[in-house]
Formats: C-alpha cells, structure tokens, sequence
C-alpha cells in the first residue's frame, strides 16, 4: 500500500540528509539503496523522524510505496549509476512517473536521460543542490531544470526543503531538461574561483607577509562583517583558526596541499569553451587545482626553479588594498559566471532569469554572499551589453578597487608569489576595458599563413586579404 508523497534512493550523506530534512518538513519519503543493510541503520538512527521513513528493499518496493504519479529523488554517483538506477526502477514505473536526479550531474546527461524518458512516456527533473551536508540537511539552494508540470508536481516539497532568504525560498525552476544542472556547474566554478582567490590572499600574506594562519583567520573575520561577507570567507576564518590536537600545529600546516575536483569546474570550463565565452578566472582555479596535483614535481621545481633575482618585493600592500582586491576580483568572477548561463541560456532556448538565479544563491548554497543582492538588482535594471562588470554600480566599484587588485598582482608578481585566478581576473578587466585590442594582429597572421580573410574598419564586409606576397 502506498505510504509515502516521494521516495529517495542513495542514503550517503547527501542523500540521508535530503531524507531527514524531507521528512522533517512533513512529507512521508520512501528510502531505498543498493547496500540494503544502510536502509536499517539510516532509519535506526533518524529519532522521531523514522515515523516518516518507509523502508522499501527493492526497486519494486520503492515503487508501491508511492503514492501517484510517483516522483523519486536519485542520489547517487553522477555517470553510469545514475542510468543503471533509472533502468532498475523503469520496470516498476507507470506513464507521468518522475524521476528527479539530484546530484552533480553533467547537464549533458540530464538532456539526454531528459529526451529518452519523455519519448518513454515518463518525466525527468535535473535538480542542482548546493550546500554540502549542513545544506541538505537543513535547507539548500536548490536549481530545478526539466518540465513546468514535472516541477508542478513536486513543488511544495522543494519550496518547503530549500533555504529561506527574507522568508523566500531559495528554489526555484529556471529551464527545461538541463538547465538546473548547467546553472549548479556554473555555481561550482564560481565556487573554485573563490575559494582560489581566497587561496591566493592566503598564500602572500602567510609567503610575503609571513603572518601565522591564526592572524590571517582572524584578518578574515574581520572582512566577513564588510563588503566579502560570504560562507567562504566565513569557514576560510574558522579553518585557519583552528589547531590539530595530534600536533598542537595550525590544522592548515598538517593539511597535504594537494587539493581534489569532482568535475564541476572542469565542465565549466569545458562548456565555456563549447560556447566561446571566457571564464578566465574560473579557467585559472581549475587549472591551479591540477597544479596542486602534481606535488612531486613541485617538489623538485623548489630546488631547480629560480624565483625572483630583484629584493624588490613590490608594492606595499595593506590590510584594506587586499580585501579590495579581493572584492573586485571576486566581481569578476560572478560575472564571468553568469555571461557564461546567459550564453547558454541563448544556446539551449531556457530563458534564464539572471536576477532569480542570483537570489537563490543568497542562502543554503555555498557560494552565498553579501554580493548576490546588488547582482540581482543590476539584472533588473540597466545592463550595457549584458555584462554586470558594466552594471553602473559595479562599474563604480570595480573603478574604486581595481587599483587594490592591481598591487596585489604586482606584488605577488615581483616577490614570486602565484596568483593565476587573480591575475586572470584583472586581465579580463584590462581587456574589457580596450576598445580595441591586439586581435588584428592575430587576424592578419591567421591571414598570412591560412588565407583565412580578415574584416577591414573602413568599409563592411568579410573576406579580405593582405598585401603578404606569400
């Protein structure tokens, strides 16, 4: 007999506390996982909440447990599990079920799994969840790609489960079939060019500056009660606060600096490149990710890789210029982010709304911040060229810090310091700033040694050549 309003299958952590917090807000959800012996020890250890929680063995199980249409939650590793869980669970399912994967999938997936379930009479939803742990437990931001009426049916348990702003949820559905998936990659790769940056602060104030992980914590909460108030500022402070007990060292000192990816980012940068944009800063904390990788061959560069030669360690930076250089970098960054969702949003027909993007990001999600606010307010109102680093009062505050970003480079340049997502930010500014760049000359080499053809600036048309004589 039917029993519950949603089932869930994939009881790891992220999937255990989507459960609890489901079943908290009042919705009875069905559980299932491959390893069955995790289905007793979940409900064994929910409390009052095991009430709510219909134990389902099998697929088949999970399927008469639901009342219809059925709508079940996937959560499990993104690739080839997710398809084999949609095919153990097919044969159970009758037309206008709902299938909702909700984790990190490539969004890719999510339109093909999309178009090969409708043609099967069922219905998909791809569904971003940001937050970690603490999010889905207590109220994530949650991105809902896939059919208006599939998202119909299932609204209110998504609205009662995500995290509030001001009494808003911070939920909602932006497109069809992938979108929701997109904009949480795009998320992500805002979330590695923040927490790179953040890195890179780190980095020259404990290299340069040769301040204790403790001074640079508390630097950092200092910053999280102005203009960078944001989680990661948040936890950066908390991390570098805290102390191993093994050792009685700073917990970031015992910490291999070896630093892991699930892909998000790269699918950023991959689907940036796919659709011609830059995401540069994004691009760079990617990149700094593999770097870190390589620790071997850090290891031996240290011995064999001569830094700067000059005592000039560069500008003198204070306390202020690195909270704003941090400021407008991180600026950079949301912007490069969202021209990369408004081109997908033109690519895949999804009309995303720019400004309820930014909003939903404002709380559960990890890449929250005092920012978010201001970027939803420059999507609603004048946007020259559709880029917020054009917004007026971005454009003001960028003007106002950049000069901050600018010694940060230079410093970190001059005294051997990397910093590649900082200096990919100011790039991108000093680029945009240029009416007209160097790419002529790209062109004309292009033409040189391909015959490609060039456009000219005194008169319309393509296909030009130069006078090279080759």
């Amino acid at each position: 007999m039917a029993q519950a309003r949603i089932g869930l299958i994939g009881l790891g952590v992220m999937g255990a506390n989507l459960a609890l917090n489901i079943a908290e807000k009042g919705f009875p959800v069905a559980v299932h996982n491959r390893t069955t012996s995790a289905i007793g020890d979940f409900i064994g250890t929910a409390g009052d909440l095991a009430a709510s929680l219909v134990p389902a063995m099998t697929p088949a199980d999970l399927a008469a447990a639901l009342t219809a249409p059925r709508a079940i939650i996937i959560m499990v590793k993104a690739g080839a599990p997710v398809d084999a869980t949609i095919d153990a669970l097919k044969p159970h399912l009758d037309p206008g079920d709902i299938l909702i994967d909700a984790g990190n999938a490539d969004f890719n997936d999510t339109r093909r799994r999309e178009a090969a379930l409708s043609a099967e009479g069922f219905r998909f939803v791809g569904m971003g969840v940001s937050g970690g742990e603490e999010g889905a437990r207590n109220g994530p931001s949650i991105m809902v790609g896939g059919a208006p009426e599939a998202f119909a049916e299932i609204e209110d348990i998504v609205l009662a489960i995500a995290a509030t702003y001001q009494d808003a949820p911070c939920a909602a559905h932006l497109g069809s079939d992938g979108a929701g998936h997109f904009v949480k990659t795009v998320h992500n790769g805002i979330e590695y060019a923040d927490m790179q940056m953040i890195a890179e602060v780190y980095g020259i104030l404990r290299q340069s500056d040769g301040r204790s992980p403790a001074q640079i914590g508390a630097l950092f909460e200092d910053w999280n009660g102005g203009p960078l108030q944001s989680y990661l500022a948040e936890i950066t402070a908390k991390v570098l606060a805290a102390t191993d007990p093994e050792s009685g060292r700073p917990m970031v000192d015992v910490i291999l600096d070896r630093a892991g990816q699930k892909g998000t980012g790269r699918w950023t940068v991959i689907e940036a490149l796919k659709l011609g944009q830059s995401a540069s800063a994004i691009e760079a904390a990617v990149g700094a990710r593999s770097w870190s990788s390589v620790k071997d061959l850090r290891e031996i560069g240290q011995d064999r890789l001569h830094g700067p030669q000059s005592s000039d360690p560069g500008p003198i930076l204070l306390d202020a210029d690195l909270e704003r250089a941090l400021l407008a970098a991180r600026v950079i960054a949301y912007a490069q982010g969202f021209s990369l969702l408004a081109a997908a949003s033109d690519e895949f027909g999804w009309t995303l709304d720019l400004a309820r993007t930014a909003e939903i990001w404002r709380a559960g999600c990890i890449i929250r911040s005092a920012l978010l606010d201001d970027i939803a307010t420059a999507f609603r109102g004048d946007l020259p060229g559709g880029s917020l680093i054009l917004a007026p009062a971005f454009t003001r505050l960028l003007n106002d810090n950049i000069g901050a970003l600018r010694r940060l480079v230079a410093r970190a340049s001059l005294s051997g310091q990397p910093v590649p997502a900082m200096a990919a930010a100011l790039s991108y500014f000093d680029t945009m700033r240029h009416a007209r760049g160097t790419a002529a000359l790209i062109q004309a080499q292009r033409d040189f040694f391909g015959a490609h053809g060039f456009e000219r600036t005194d008169r319309d048309g393509d296909g030009y050549h130069g006078p090279w004589g080759n």
